[in-house]
C-alpha cells in the first residue's frame, strides 16, 4: 500500500531564496507544486555574472526557472524578487501574494546568507559580515513571520511556517558564531512563535538540514576532501539531496503533519543524533 500526502492539494505556498538550480529552495518549491500547491517563489534578483558556471551553461535564469518547472507540472507559480531583510518589501509581497492568490497557507523562510567572511572567530570576524547573516538568515524570517503570521491569523483556516534552519544551530561550532547564532536564534523564534499561533490552528517547525549537496557549499572541493568529510561526520556515509529537505518540508506541510509544532528536525544522515 502507497502512502500519499493530503491536505497539500489547492493551497498556496510561499518559498524565500528558491532560484538557484543546485539549492534546497528549489526543490522545497518544487515538492509543494508536486504536492498540489501553487507556489510563489522569491528571490533576492542576484545578477547573471553571479551565476555558477553550470548555471550559466544551462542557461538557468533563477526564480524563473523554477516557475517554469512549477507550470510544467500544471501548477501556477509566481516569481517575486523580494528581500527579506526589508518589511516593506516583505509587506509588498504579502500584499501581492494576496491580490494573485486570495490566500497563503505555507510559509517556508530558506531565504540565507552566503557562506563567506563571516566564518571567522568572533574576535577576527569583520562586523558588517556578522550584520548581514544576522539580517538575512534570522531577521528576514522575523519579517517574515511578522507579516504572514498575521495574515494567517486572520484568515483563520489555519496553515504552516518552516523555517529552514541548520545543525549549526544545534552544534554552535567555533569560527561559526554569526551562522550558529543566527540559526539558534531561529530555533527560539520557532519555539515561541508555535506556542503564540496554535490558537488559530497554525503550525511552526524548523528543518536543520545538514551537509547536502547544494552550490552553497562549492567552497568546498569535490572529490577527495568532499568524501573525507562525508565519510568523518555522516553515519549514513553521504551527502544529502536537496530533494530530501523537500520530502520533509511537504511532510510538515501536510494533514499527516498536522500534530506537529514547535520541533526542530534534524535532516542529516546521522550528524548530529539525539539533538
Amino acid at each position: 500500500m502507497s502512502i500519499t500526502l493530503s491536505g497539500l492539494e489547492g493551497k498556496v505556498a510561499v518559498v524565500t531564496g528558491a532560484g538557484r538550480m543546485r539549492s534546497i529552495g528549489r526543490w522545497i518549491a518544487l515538492e509543494l507544486a508536486r504536492g498540489g500547491c501553487d507556489v510563489v517563489i522569491t528571490g533576492s534578483g542576484r545578477s547573471p555574472d553571479r551565476y555558477p558556471d553550470d548555471e550559466k551553461q544551462a542557461g538557468w535564469r533563477d526564480i524563473e526557472s523554477v516557475a517554469d518547472e512549477i507550470s510544467n507540472m500544471g501548477r501556477r507559480a509566481l516569481p517575486i524578487v523580494s528581500d527579506v531583510t526589508n518589511i516593506e518589501s516583505v509587506e509588498k509581497l504579502a500584499q501581492r501574494v494576496k491580490e494573485e492568490f486570495g490566500r497563503v497557507d505555507f510559509v517556508i523562510n530558506n531565504a540565507g546568507a552566503a557562506r563567506g567572511e563571516d566564518r571567522k572567530a568572533i574576535v577576527d570576524v569583520d562586523p558588517a559580515a556578522w550584520l548581514n547573516v544576522i539580517n538575512v538568515n534570522l531577521n528576514g524570517a522575523f519579517n517574515m513571520c511578522h507579516v504572514f503570521g498575521k495574515q494567517l491569523i486572520k484568515q483563520n483556516t489555519g496553515g504552516a511556517i518552516i523555517n529552514i534552519s541548520s545543525i549549526g544551530g544545534k552544534m554552535l561550532p567555533p569560527n561559526n558564531a554569526a551562522y550558529a547564532s543566527s540559526k539558534a536564534g531561529l530555533h527560539a523564534m520557532t519555539a515561541c512563535m508555535s506556542g503564540e499561533v496554535g490558537q488559530y490552528g497554525i503550525r511552526v517547525n524548523a528543518i536543520c538540514p545538514g551537509i547536502i549537496e547544494t552550490s552553497r557549499m562549492d567552497d568546498i572541493p569535490r572529490g577527495e576532501v568532499w568524501d573525507g568529510m562525508v565519510k568523518e561526520l555522516i553515519p549514513l556515509g553521504r551527502a544529502g539531496d536537496p530533494q530530501e529537505i523537500g520530502w520533509m518540508t511537504a511532510y510538515l506541510c501536510s494533514d499527516q503533519g498536522a500534530w506537529i509544532s514547535g520541533q526542530m528536525y534534524s535532516v542529516d544522515g546521522g550528524h548530529v543524533a539525539g539533538r
